[in-house]
């Protein structure tokens, strides 16, 4: 029964660790780029969008394709490097381990 309790605990106190990750990587930066830094896409570590900034030069009325299409790049290079952020950040709380299943914010 002492087992029982002892595992209890531990999964409490790795919920709020996980729990505090997840307020940690909020406050953390991270940014994706597209068309050699035409667009920049900021985002936070859970991958939540905060900022897009375009290049003027990239804003061209006649080719809004283009810009929709870079925007898009720097969306998912943003996230991109925000997930390998979280991963880093989880793999410092597991110690390594390669846990089979995708955090639910990453």
């Amino acid at each position: 029964m002492r087992d029982l309790f002892k595992m209890l605990q531990d999964a409490q106190a790795m919920q709020a660790r996980l729990e505090q990750m997840q307020n940690d990587l909020q406050q953390l930066s991270v940014t994706g780029s597209a068309g050699g830094g035409m667009v920049t896409v900021e985002a936070d570590g859970r991958g939540q969008i905060k900022r897009v900034k375009l290049d003027p030069a990239a804003v061209n009325p006649n080719d809004l394709e283009m810009l929709e299409d870079l925007i898009v790049v720097a969306v998912a290079d943003a996230h991109k490097r925000a997930q390998e952020l979280a991963q880093m950040e989880m793999s410092k709380l597991t110690g390594g381990l390669n846990l089979p299943f995708k955090l639910p914010f990453a």
